[in-house]
């Protein structure tokens, strides 16, 4: 099993990564970062911050950069990088990343979506088509520092010792 993380670059997927991560460790499982790229679209990348106004659209920069910074948040992490059309919609791309999640086997998927509200249909664009796959669990990832995450890392039974369990005669 898995751990998946969507992954564009953006705080939120830092912090969803970032609490992938985290939950692998309790969980022993491997985690799983993927970007998808829409191939020559140089206004998806700069709404992404993947290039700046006056950059060109290299698709090998791109995923290099992407990559360092899976590897800065998440050393043991693997990386992923799919490719759809130029002008692919959001359902394309969330329909590529549930493959991908399906294929990786992934127990869970960590969506960093800072509008999720209550409801998982309120995720914007790609987010509500992850959410949408019943093969995983999905964690929406709504804020950016992981307060919690040292607690969660504390209170996991792999860290106790197992020496307090009672043994019956």
């Amino acid at each position: 099993m898995t751990l998946v993380v969507p992954f564009d670059g953006s705080e939120l997927a830092e912090a969803a990564l970032v609490r992938a991560t985290e939950f692998g460790v309790v969980f022993d499982e491997d985690v799983l970062a993927v970007a998808v790229v829409p191939r020559g679209n140089r206004s998806y990348a700069r709404e992404k911050g993947w290039i700046e106004s006056d950059e060109a659209f290299e698709m090998q920069a791109i995923v290099a950069n992407l990559h360092r910074q899976i590897v800065h948040l998440s050393p043991g992490a693997d990386f992923r990088h799919e490719v759809v059309d130029r002008y692919a919609p959001s359902g394309t791309i969330s329909t590529r990343l549930r493959r991908v999640a399906n294929e990786a086997d992934a127990s869970m998927v960590f969506v960093g979506s800072g509008n999720a509200g209550h409801v998982v249909t309120s995720l914007t664009s790609v987010g509500s088509g992850v959410a949408a796959a019943e093969t995983y669990d999905v964690v929406i990832v709504r804020q950016r520092s992981p307060a919690k995450i040292a607690a969660i890392k504390q209170a996991s039974p792999h860290r106790k010792s197992k020496s307090d369990f009672y043994v019956p005669d």
